[in-house]
């Protein structure tokens, strides 16, 4: 495929929000580090600190004052193919598989919520919601007609305002200014030999919450992120050619279901249903400026994916906290349609984490994930034109694992 030129957007920004997918497709959950450790059980109803702002932000009325969170967490995904049968008259060397399409990559965050009345609350998040990167060993892979690179990284910015309304009831109201980097690379064939698409934008949504305190030991929440949609500006070019070239992408909005319960004194539990509304995204068409004419496209043809997770954190003394959690992950692609730049599949979470609350020093929280994601295979075709056309068969050794680290203190 073709490349996009980028508008001004902070170059440290986009070096520090450029993540690798650890949910379906390319989706971070990684918001904060804190929530590492239950696999973000509870996520919309445990309301322990500011990052409560992107998950819910109806949570801020569960703390007083000013507070600060700020974090950071490292994914490593690995994305490795086994060749099955790849045909046709376009393909790489033979031999190469590419090695190991995924690499680690740093998702950011910082929250600061405060208290201005009694009942109100304002706050603002700084986070990554959707992130992608997979780049193969060798651009002469096997499958280098279909990807070569694929990058995707969005800055997202929050602010938020919530109201407790008594002491049962709490209501959040977010708005988000999201930017979008997009750099898609593969081969073609020709004296152009490779071709690139590159673009970014900057869009408008919205995100809403609300939080229900059933007793003192109970909490539930919902949430909704809205969907955004950007028209990516840039340029599709190749060693011959460039094209002011324009396509529009629709980003998936996001359900959420949470319960956060005081079982005893030492004993949390918390459980996560979420709901990603991926079918907004069938295709990018990419579209000359010039003419108006359709020179590429990627399909994506996704599905919506479902998450549930259940966690638990264990009170061990006044400074230490342990927490574990589990979740599946279903993926929003299929056999049909997976391709060899997001080749994802069902993932499985293994979490678990720490905290250590130093009292006037803040509360440090650690977190380790393990995803086993199940095999996926790929039966990708790319045709050129009649006769002159690249079909990709195989599976891919799937996995992925995730640290992270928030500091969070309130004033």
């Amino acid at each position: 495929m073709k490349n996009m030129t980028m508008r001004a957007v902070p170059a440290l920004l986009l070096v520090a929000f450029s993540g690798a997918a650890s949910a379906a497709a390319f989706q971070l959950w990684e918001q904060n580090a804190s929530g590492l450790g239950t696999a973000y059980a509870g996520s919309a109803a445990v309301a322990d600190n500011a990052s409560t702002i992107f998950f819910n932000p109806a949570g801020m009325t569960q703390m007083p004052g000013i507070q600060l969170s700020a974090g950071v967490t490292g994914v490593g995904p690995s994305f490795e193919f086994n060749d099955n049968g790849s045909t046709g008259p376009l393909l790489g060397n033979r031999s190469d598989n590419g090695g190991n399409a995924g690499s680690w990559a740093a998702v950011p965050n910082a929250y600061m919520s405060w208290q201005v009345a009694p009942d109100w609350f304002v706050g603002l998040g700084i986070s990554a919601p959707f992130g992608l990167k997979t780049e193969y060993d060798s651009s002469n892979w096997i499958g280098k007609y279909q990807a070569i690179k694929s990058e995707v990284t969005t800055v997202n910015y929050n602010p938020s305002l919530a109201w407790k309304l008594n002491d049962k009831v709490s209501l959040g109201l977010g708005l988000n200014y999201q930017t979008i980097d997009a750099e898609m690379t593969s081969a073609v064939p020709g004296p152009a030999t490779s071709s690139k698409l590159k673009g970014d934008d900057g869009a408008w949504g919205w995100n809403a919450g609300a939080l229900f305190t059933l007793s003192p030991a109970m909490r539930v929440g919902v949430s909704y992120r809205s969907a955004i949609s950007y028209t990516l500006d840039g340029t599709a070019s190749t060693a011959v050619s460039s094209t002011p070239v324009k396509a529009d992408l629709k980003l998936p909005g996001t359900f959420i279901l949470s319960v956060w319960q005081q079982v005893s004194d030492n004993w949390e539990a918390m459980g996560d249903l979420s709901y990603t509304q991926w079918n907004t995204l069938n295709s990018l068409n990419v579209v000359s400026r010039n003419t108006g004419v359709q020179i590429s496209s990627e399909p994506f043809n996704y599905d919506n994916a479902w998450r549930i997770a259940w966690g638990a954190a264990y009170k061990a003394n006044d400074a230490w906290k342990l927490k574990f959690g589990i979740a599946w992950d279903t993926t929003p692609t299929n056999n049909q349609y997976r391709s060899a730049r997001v080749p994802d599949n069902d993932r499985l979470w293994l979490s678990l984490g720490a905290q250590w609350n130093g009292g006037v020093y803040g509360k440090i929280d650690v977190g380790y994930a393990y995803l086993y994601l199940k095999d996926p295979s790929i039966d990708q075709t790319k045709t050129f034109a009649p006769g002159l056309a690249s079909s990709l068969r195989g599976t891919y050794d799937d996995s992925a694992h995730i640290v992270g680290v928030q500091y969070s203190k309130g004033f």
